[in-house]
């Protein structure tokens, strides 16, 4: 009786904003403090390259949106805001109730705010910074055009210095997303299931720099040799470079922007989910006279991951040692945000709880997150499995979508890579959007070498309008989806390790806390207790297929409900734990202790 009354007060006051008017479908604990927070999401938004100056410009901004407004593709000018606008909650999308809108197929979206430059940044470049708008975001400062970005899951800059006048700027922008699955959009697409996202969703903030400045890093652990790769990518100039735990300095090198350097660390703490570990990092960049031009601080976790053969067995080894992978397919989906968390708070809260229900993986499934979730990833310690989200051809294939998904590809491993949690790329999924599988896999592995690579997560499935491409053959998994399984998972081959890639999806009706559609899974049990003695038998299996056939790698679907899906561990709106946790630990600890055991 007490949770249906605060649900009922949260309904009401969940509408106090006048420009926020909607009433949640299905409040989230944090609905109401995001929609009350005058700059939502204002944590810094890259922990991995960190300055200590900067502005966040979430919050209110006007908003013009639909078919009739202008086209948003790539304009030329933008449109005046002179009359009757409507205000936008950044970064949420205007499909979600935080935005204020809530509207499907937007298609063109118009953004406009002012802001001021802080006096204590004369002298100093600005730049502007977008962690994601999805799809194709032409940005204006004072009526010109100061830059144009597309893709829907990669952060992108743009220098606004030349563009800037004393006092007051106007900024505008304009994100077109036609949604015809064309783009890389995963379940965030016209098949996707979902509501769908569009426009920014990502935060927006405001940097200054100096005219020489570090544009980005590359880290790499180099665990064999006891070093970190560095590469900082700066107009010419010489870089000093301070490793720390702690407050105590472990080493402390010199090298050159441009050109890779090493920084050796003795007997280094490696990261693993049982002791993540994070080595803070300090970049400072000198002028020829070494006065420093801008300083950076950062993190690395040192940990080697490949396949190797446990007992004769190909298995995936994570320093050099098995570690049974038990994990969430994690969709990172919000009743209130859709793609995008509520709050801080809420975004590392499914993280936490992977953790504190024994799972060591996540599965990230057809999106990407902010930054800040790998940091919690990194921090808490959970291994990461990164999707590609998937494009989706209509009624043609066309040599353009798949140009785009291969550069968005590749704009996401570079976006994401220096997270030492991230231990698997992902590129297809049951075949969704699939071409040159074996090329794909091939080349991503070729790109980045330092992480496994599975092509084609359950290959064994395939969509109805697509013909399966199947088993490349290469890449480091086998890989098959069975659903309830985990019986007929894969087996490893002689250069390959098996993984069950998506098993379970058991679903659970909890009256009060599921979207307002036809709910369904794979399969149901009728209480919380039955849920959690069926899924303990589901892991009892899964430790059998370890033991005997090879499996290295079991996912679970899924970490929440997800609008008309009902298989999650919590609920949509996160409040109610459908298994009994500490039974659900116990035994994915059993589990990956069992998995500890094979190591000789």
């Amino acid at each position: 009786m007490k949770k249906t009354i605060y649900y009922l007060l949260l309904l009401l006051t969940c509408a106090v904003p006048d420009s926020l008017a909607q009433v949640p479908k299905l409040p989230t604990k944090w609905t109401k403090p995001a929609m009350e927070a005058k700059v939502p999401l204002n944590e810094y938004p890259r922990p991995q390259l960190q300055r200590a100056d900067w502005l966040c410009l979430n919050g209110k901004w006007d908003y013009l949106g639909g078919k009739q407004v202008a086209t948003a593709l790539n304009p030329s000018k933008p449109i005046s805001f002179e009359g009757k606008t409507e205000q936008i909650l950044v970064p949420y999308c205007p499909e979600s109730v935080l935005s204020g809108i809530e509207r499907n197929l937007e298609t063109n979206l118009w953004y406009h705010r002012t802001f001021e430059v802080p006096a204590s940044w004369k002298g100093k470049q600005v730049l502007l910074h977008f962690e994601a708008v999805d799809h194709d975001a032409t940005v204006f400062v004072n009526g010109r055009k100061a830059g144009a970005h597309a893709g829907g899951y990669d952060a992108f800059t743009v220098n606004i210095t030349p563009f800037l006048e004393a006092g007051a700027n106007t900024l505008v922008v304009a994100a077109f997303d036609a949604n015809d699955g064309r783009t890389p959009s995963g379940k965030n697409g016209p098949r996707g299931d979902y509501t769908f996202t569009s426009g920014i969703w990502q935060s927006v903030w405001l940097e200054p720099v100096s005219a020489v400045y570090i544009k980005s890093i590359r880290l790499l652990p180099d665990v064999a040799n006891s070093r970190l790769k560095v590469l900082v990518d700066a107009d010419a100039a010489q870089v000093s470079a301070l490793a720390l735990d702690g407050k105590s300095t472990v080493a402390e090198v010199k090298g050159t922007a441009g050109t890779a350097f090493y920084i050796p660390l003795k007997n280094p703490k490696l990261w693993s989910p049982d002791a993540p570990f994070l080595y803070d990092l300090k970049l400072s960049l000198h002028d020829k006279k070494g006065n420093i031009t801008d300083e950076v601080t950062s993190y690395f976790g040192m940990r080697d991951v490949k396949l190797g053969k446990v007992d004769g067995v190909v298995r995936p080894l994570l320093n050099d040692q098995f570690v049974m992978q038990v994990g969430l397919l994690d969709q990172g989906y919000w009743p209130d945000g859709i793609l995008t968390a509520p709050t801080e708070e809420a975004l590392k809260y499914d993280v936490e709880f992977t953790k504190k229900a024994g799972f060591n993986l996540i599965r990230k499934h057809m999106k990407t997150e902010p930054k800040r979730f790998y940091y919690w990833a990194d921090k808490l310690g959970v291994l990461v499995w990164q999707d590609m989200p998937a494009i989706w051809f209509q009624h043609e294939d066309t040599a353009n979508a798949r140009t785009t998904f291969r550069k968005e590809l590749k704009a996401m491993m570079d976006d994401l890579y220096n997270s030492p949690s991230i231990i698997t790329w992902v590129p297809f999924n049951e075949n969704w959007g699939a071409f040159d599988v074996k090329e794909i896999t091939d080349w991503v592995k070729q790109y980045d070498p330092s992480r496994l690579v599975n092509g084609n997560s359950g290959f064994n499935n395939n969509p109805g309008y697509q013909k399966a491409y199947g088993d490349p053959g290469n890449g480091d998994f086998v890989d098959t989806h069975i659903y309830i399984g985990p019986n007929d998972a894969s087996v490893p081959d002689d250069k390959r390790a098996a993984s069950l890639g998506e098993f379970g999806g058991l679903g659970l009706f909890v009256r009060g806390h599921m979207w307002p559609v036809e709910n369904n899974a794979y399969g149901f049990e009728p209480t919380k207790a039955a849920l959690s003695d069926r899924y303990v038998l589901l892991m009892d299996q899964v430790e059998q297929l370890m033991r005997y056939r090879g499996l290295s790698v079991a996912v679970y679907t899924q970490t929440t409900d997800v609008e008309h899906e009902v298989n999650g561990v919590l609920t949509y709106d996160r409040a109610v734990e459908k298994m009994d946790v500490e039974k659900i630990k116990e035994v994915n600890q059993a589990v990956i202790n069992a998995g500890k055991k094979m190591n000789k």
